[in-house]
């Protein structure tokens, strides 16, 4: 965890018109499935008028199946995001996209078989998931067996993002063609991590304001994935769902602290340098991809919460009532870190949180972090099993996660009351065009 955390409410996701579904291959056997427009018809100027954002025209299935005026839905629901890029170069869905109230993340290792086997069964599976990704991120129901979960709600900010790890390329007889970016991360003091929860040759991560949607969405990668991957592990999270609050803020963990002042914004100059792979980069396939690094980060709350309110800003650097620095301002007020008090001492302690992680303190390192909280009930030792499930996304791990994370682990005051218990590491490629699938440029080339 660090001060350059993402914003949940930064940029208001805008519905928009739902995209074709990707073709699946003819080896895979899917029929196109009915959309839920189709199912309902045309909702009328009297549905049209209630969408609030206008981008997918959907309706409670309940009442077209009962022969009634479809009911249109809320904001929340209508707003989508894209499966598909405009070409070459574009992002996938679920980076830049402002934080969902809830998520779920999930790795999983490809069925035994030689490089040949694995590698087509692969294909074929991203072909699967990219098809049901587009599909689902449109408001419609998967093209066979849908579950029925999802019927009433539309697409509310759904997104499917699909990541390939180091054993993968092993597996799938590509290790020459595996990004140096994919090298382990180096061992941390702090890290206790679980092999069981870690790393895993495919990583998706699922996040919706609805939890409803993101479940059905969680089913379907699961039963696409059938005989050609199991899960190596799932992980649950959540956040602060939209409109919350009297206005737009910055989210808050389970500390208590708002957490994402500092993240890089896509309005800053720099911003894609830092985040994505530019086209003509190396891998050719990963032009517009990212890097993701994944960490289960338990936070130890019952230590946390015995400190009072004054130690527990020193820990961190920042109010807590509005994360403005110590140093006084707002929370966008940069930290005046050579600042002392009436004693002489440093406003914002030398082993503060917010002070250890601020680019200026790690040569610029910059990452775009887009946690989601979580809380798995209550541990062996009788305390809470909660904390952050950390992603963060940038173009190279080594300037991004590695060098922040280095000089964290060397005398954070925060690290008493956090424990690192899992980890991973993941390739992201660019988004697919019309046509195309995931990973399709690695796999095909």
């Amino acid at each position: 965890m660090n001060d350059s955390t993402t914003t949940a409410t930064e940029s208001t996701t805008t519905a928009t018109a739902a995209p074709p579904a990707a073709t699946a291959a003819a080896d895979d056997g899917r029929a196109p499935g009915i959309s839920r427009r189709r199912l309902l018809g045309t909702a009328g100027a009297a549905g049209a008028a209630g969408l609030a954002l206008g981008g997918v025209a959907g309706a409670a299935t309940h009442a077209a199946a009962a022969g009634e005026a479809p009911i249109a839905l809320a904001a929340v629901g209508s707003a989508s995001e894209r499966f598909h890029t405009s070409g070459t170069g574009g992002h996938q869905a679920g980076i830049t996209t402002p934080l969902q109230s809830c998520g779920h993340l999930i790795a999983f290792d490809l069925a035994a078989g030689d490089a040949s086997t694995s590698r087509r069964r692969a294909a074929a599976l991203m072909r699967r998931w990219s098809a049901t990704a587009a599909l689902l991120m449109a408001g419609k129901p998967t093209s066979s067996g849908d579950t029925g979960v999802a019927l009433d709600a539309g697409p509310s900010s759904l997104t499917i993002t699909f990541g390939f790890g180091r054993t993968f390329f092993d597996r799938t007889g590509l290790t020459a063609r595996c990004p140096v970016e994919l090298d382990p991360l180096p061992p941390f003091s702090s890290d206790r991590l679980d092999s069981r929860r870690s790393d895993g040759d495919l990583w998706v991560q699922l996040g919706a304001n609805d939890s409803l949607v993101a479940f059905h969405a969680l089913r379907a990668i699961q039963k696409d994935a059938d005989d050609a991957a199991r899960v190596r592990w799932q992980m649950n999270g959540f956040n602060r769902s939209p409109g919350a609050t009297a206005k737009p803020m910055t989210t808050r963990n389970l500390m208590g602290q708002v957490d994402g002042t500092r993240n890089p914004k896509p309005s800053d100059q720099d911003f894609s340098r830092r985040i994505f792979v530019p086209a003509g980069g190396t891998p050719a396939w990963m032009a517009g991809g990212s890097y993701a690094v994944v960490r289960r980060i338990r936070m130890l709350l019952d230590d946390w919460e015995r400190l009072s309110l004054t130690q527990q800003e020193r820990v961190i650097g920042r109010r807590k009532s509005d994360g403005a620095p110590l140093t006084g301002g707002d929370e966008t007020t940069g930290l005046a870190l050579d600042k002392t008090g009436p004693d002489g001492k440093l406003v914002i302690p030398d082993n503060a949180h917010a002070r250890i992680s601020a680019p200026e303190q790690n040569g610029g390192a910059a990452m775009l972090r887009r946690p989601f909280s979580f809380h798995d009930g209550i541990a062996a030792d009788g305390t809470p099993d909660a904390g952050l499930l950390f992603v963060c996304w940038q173009a190279d791990p080594l300037k991004g996660f590695v060098p922040v994370q280095r000089k964290l682990d060397r005398g954070d005051a925060l690290s008493p009351f956090i424990r690192h218990e899992a980890s991973g590491l993941f390739a992201v490629p660019g988004g697919p065009a019309e046509g195309e699938y995931v990973g399709q440029r690695l796999l095909e080339a």
